[in-house]
């Protein structure tokens, strides 16, 4: 097995999952515990994750010196190589910081390096850099901006790399990580599939003969997990979709024609929609808006206790991107409380039931055909479950959010016209808050820029923009202008994740 180190990366559960998929096993660990874990589980390898922390600062998680006289070979990526450095007599210092695409340059024909290109594109998200490397390590590869882009130590098996390679963005992050595993760590590999019936049993094992309500939107997340927990459980699942009026509007009909079908179920619908335009009255702070958000969700839920007094669980679609933004493990950084993780009042009468939790989106996907869910369902563009409410930057008021809707669903019927709705994993709009000025009719006029937000991504965790043709955009731009009231000027947002994340909320 492999150990991971913890040092609070978004994507340290990111770099369990890879291992896993190869058919290792891994146990992830804090620095904390990390010497006891090297006793009690004697790993073939060790992997020293990121984490949003300066090796400098104050209370930084850390390990001591003598944690790398552990005969184990050692992989450490980003914080993990920083640390290693700093704790082995090397130079760390803040440098110009890096987010995104860059390009490695590999220099040496080490097995690490078995089978990847001498030149390929990795994923940064860095703030430091080692700027001198301890005694004995060589470099194996640099990019343009970071000479120590990787590193190693021949004499004691320690490797380190600036990237992360458990990006899907980086090209060959993923061979680079097997070849840790096999020719470093001399692991053998079993590609692991998920297996849905075990998911079922573990779901029929946590819920008994207890009544279970359902948060469902109709998203692939809550479809899938809806799907799974009908077929664990039956009639013991009562599923309901809260109207809450953020959503797109062909959402509604879907839910009452398609998933009935689908879930084997009827899904009852709760009418919300002035409850929630009440509860964001005023709201302009996006942590408080998402909170408030999941505040009236809870209550919406929890009415249904007069329906139903013996249901003890709420199933929601929660799934590890989620998870790890609202500040999932010890030492990461909140990034964001989304509305069914952070966004959760802390008193609740009904306890969480999260079949989707620890998977991504990809293996989400993967769960859904194997359930047999019909492709349009399962492929669908996701949907946040705050909806268009954190896609309007400021006060949600009905007339911003007529506004917004009407703006997001010419972006879409244009994509689908063009093709390139298929083409994309995600497309909206964003009414960004910020006025200029333009000319129409031949007068001043002053009113909101609009934005895009066109995505790729596999897991959510690593994200890149869409480009698509120029007419493409323009008829997108000037219909968005002329159409949409107040509007005067339509830009397109062209930044990675890291550094932005995927909603501007």
């Amino acid at each position: 097995m492999i150990l991971i180190v913890d040092f609070g990366s978004q994507t340290t559960h990111l770099i369990g999952r890879r291992l896993t998929d190869m058919g290792i096993a891994i146990h992830i660990a804090t620095p904390e515990e990390a010497a006891k874990a090297v006793i009690d589980y004697k790993p073939k390898g060790i992997i020293l994750s990121g984490g949003p922390s300066s090796v400098y600062e104050k209370g930084a998680p850390t390990l001591p010196k003598s944690f790398f006289d552990y005969q184990v070979p050692m992989l450490g990526i980003c914080y993990g190589w920083q640390l290693m450095a700093h704790l082995l007599g090397g130079s760390v210092k803040s440098s110009r910081k890096e987010y995104g695409p860059a390009l490695l340059n590999v220099h040496s024909s080490h097995p690490i390096f078995s089978g990847i290109k001498s030149s390929s594109t990795v994923w940064m998200s860095h703030g430091d850099s080692v700027v001198r490397a301890p005694k004995d390590f060589i470099v194996l590869g640099s990019t343009q901006q970071v000479e120590f882009g990787a590193v190693a130590n021949l004499k004691r098996n320690i490797f380190g790399i600036q990237f992360h390679p458990e990006a899907t963005h980086t090209e060959q992050g993923i061979l680079l990580l097997l070849n840790f595993a096999t020719h470093v760590c001399n692991l053998p590999i079993k590609p692991k599939v998920i297996d849905v019936n075990t998911i079922i049993s573990q779901i029929k094992e946590t819920v008994g003969n207890r009544l279970v309500i359902g948060a469902f939107s109709g998203g692939t997340d809550s479809a899938v997990a809806g799907a799974l927990v009908a077929k664990a459980i039956g009639k013991q699942f009562k599923p309901f979709y809260v109207n809450n009026g953020l959503m797109r509007d062909d959402t509604l009909e879907r839910i009452k024609i398609l998933f009935p079908k689908i879930l084997g179920i009827p899904v009852g619908i709760i009418s919300a929609e002035s409850e929630f335009l009440s509860a964001l009255r005023g709201v302009i702070d996006p942590e408080k808006k998402r909170k408030a958000i999941g505040n009236q969700y809870i209550v919406s839920f929890e009415k249904q206790l007069k329906k139903y007094p013996k249901a003890s669980l709420l199933m929601q679609g929660t799934t590890y991107a989620d998870f790890i933004h609202s500040q999932g493990t010890k030492h990461s950084a909140h990034i964001k409380s989304h509305h069914n993780v952070g966004g959760l009042p802390k008193h609740m009468k009904l306890g969480l039931l999260e079949p989707l939790k620890y998977y991504y989106t990809d293996q989400v996907r993967q769960i859904g055909l194997q359930l047999g869910l019909p492709k349009d369902v399962v492929y669908q563009q996701p949907f946040p479950g705050p909806g268009h409410a954190v896609r309007i930057l400021g006060e949600v008021t009905k007339e911003r959010l007529a506004k917004q809707k009407l703006a997001d669903s010419i972006l879409v019927e244009e994509m689908k016209k063009s093709g390139w709705y298929e083409k994309v994993f995600q497309c909206w709009t964003i009414l960004t808050g910020t006025n200029s000025t333009a000319v129409k009719g031949d007068g001043r006029f002053y009113g909101e820029v609009v934005a895009l937000r066109l995505v790729s991504t596999l897991d959510r965790m690593s994200v890149d923009w869409v480009y698509p043709p120029q007419k493409v955009l323009q008829q997108i731009s000037s219909r968005i202008v002329n159409e949409v009231p107040q509007v005067s000027r339509v830009v397109l947002d062209i930044t990675t994740k890291p550094p932005a994340t995927m909603e501007w909320e």
